[in-house]
């Protein structure tokens, strides 16, 4: 496993507001493609239900026309909520919404910044 850290940007009204981490939507959205473009996988899961990385998806879908299972996503089932998961129109993507006892099933203790 590979760790992809970006650095935190504080707004000038810190700690009121708290930080964001920046960039690491599209070094997400870039890997999913690479990977795929690659022949590294299979099938590709997007973990997200952020609705940016869904050109991500479309990039793959291209890359492997008539390959229906290029891709997948899951997300968490929003508690007591409507659940929410990326999709693209016209294509059928198989959808994973897990809970919190799935969470707490794979749910990995490191602490990858002082890891390595």
């Amino acid at each position: 496993m590979t760790v992809v850290a970006r650095d935190l940007r504080y707004p000038h009204d810190w700690p009121r507001r708290t930080p964001q981490e920046k960039g690491i939507d599209a070094a997400l959205a870039v890997d999913f493609v690479m990977t795929v473009a690659r022949s590294e996988c299979e099938v590709a899961i997007l973990f997200s239900s952020d609705t940016d990385l869904a050109p991500a998806l479309e990039a793959v879908i291209a890359l492997r026309p008539g390959h229906p299972t290029a891709c997948e996503v899951a997300a968490w089932a929003a508690p007591g909520g409507r659940p929410r998961s990326l999709s693209v129109r016209a294509a059928r993507i198989r959808r994973h919404l897990l809970t919190e006892t799935d969470y707490r099933t794979v749910a990995d203790p490191t602490d990858y910044t002082r890891a390595g």
